[in-house]
């Protein structure tokens, strides 16, 4: 499911937009941030109704990594890269690789400012392809000595984050017997579920795929038809898909004591984070609770730590979320407000001016 989200404000330092040579393909590489380091964001392969929607979700997303990145105490800047695919498009393998080769030369064009990796549509394998055209792409295969697949750590952080969401709408941060909504079974959201009902917790699931209904099955999870899966009750509702799925209906309907998920801008509007509190619903900042995967890639990357050492640091965004969720309650703010002002922070503290010099 996609939702048309609104543009964010302008504050981009560089926006390579190209038609791919080989693919023919819309190809978007929006780099927002460098004044941390190298920016590091993934290379996103969907659908689009038209280029500048395309566009437009490489802009909010890329603005969304510096947050992240920054949040996360990496010395990283924020940028992203979006292939779109025309409506009803299927790529043959042959027209796959040619997009990821024209992904490499745009990627390459920004001299090593902005470093990719796979993401929502991508793989790994993908990766290996753009790395024939630059060097600036992280997350390859284990198999060529990469660090492989980022959804790992991604969902151990986001369980570690819903551990600290339950224990302060619940007092316990014990998963067994939560009642936990999850939507989307992509790489992330499946592998949260199995280890959720490894835990015992009590499982609504629902994807857009309705082959994911097996792994419902499997899991002796409910199945929920997309797009009713807010009404359910639960103690955590856990957005895992594509963007803007809280919109101010969903938002006013929603049956949750806190939202806690992997999606990134879960929010279709900024002014979401205070209706949600307006509810009494709180709120985990999606691009600190996500955050596993790009904190496993940059450190793997710069072979700072082993990767036990990487996934302990990993483990510890639970204690973050936490600390967020003490700060917006002292200062009487969102949780969001809260961990945007950690980012802000560290961004202004960073000592570094933008690398824009080729």
């Amino acid at each position: 499911m996609t939702h048309t989200l609104p543009l964010p404000d302008f504050a981009h330092e560089r926006v390579e937009v190209i038609t791919g040579r080989r693919s023919g393909l819309f190809i978007a590489v929006a780099l927002h941030s460098s004044v941390l380091g190298s920016a590091l964001g993934g290379a996103r392969l969907w659908t689009y109704p038209h280029w500048s929607d395309a566009l437009g979700d490489a802009l909010r997303l890329s603005a969304a990594m510096t947050l992240k990145n920054a949040a996360a105490g990496l010395d990283a800047g924020g940028g992203k890269s979006v292939i779109a695919l025309p409506p009803g498009t299927t790529l043959d393998p042959d027209r796959r690789r040619a997009a990821f080769l024209d992904l490499g030369d745009a990627v390459e064009s920004l001299h090593g400012l902005y470093r990719t990796a796979e993401d929502v549509g991508s793989t790994t394998d993908d990766m290996l392809v753009v790395s024939e055209r630059t060097e600036h792409v992280v997350g390859l295969p284990d198999a060529v000595g990469g660090s492989g697949e980022p959804a790992g750590p991604t969902s151990l952080g986001v369980y570690e984050s819903l551990r600290a969401t339950l224990e302060r709408v619940t007092g316990t941060a014990d998963v067994e017997g939560r009642r936990i909504t999850i939507s989307g079974l992509g790489q992330v959201g499946s592998r949260l579920a199995v280890r959720l009902s490894a835990e015992g917790a009590r499982l609504t699931v629902t994807d857009v795929n309705p082959a994911k209904r097996d792994l419902a099955t499997e899991l002796g999870a409910e199945w929920i038809a997309p797009g009713e899966e807010h009404l359910v009750p639960a103690d955590v509702f856990v957005p895992a898909g594509i963007g803007g799925l809280l919109t101010d209906e969903v938002i006013d309907a929603l049956d949750a004591k806190a939202v806690c998920g992997p999606a990134n801008n879960p929010l279709a509007d900024h002014s979401g984070a205070a209706r949600l509190a307006g509810r009494g619903i709180l709120y985990a900042p999606d691009f600190v609770v996500n955050a596993g995967g790009v904190i496993y890639l940059d450190l793997e990357a710069k072979h700072l730590g082993t990767r036990t050492e990487i996934m302990d640091r990993v483990g510890q965004i639970g204690d973050t979320v936490r600390r967020i969720f003490d700060e917006a309650e002292a200062r009487g703010v969102t949780p969001l407000e809260a961990a945007e002002g950690l980012a802000a922070e560290r961004l202004a503290a960073g000592g570094r001016q933008p690398a824009l010099t080729h």
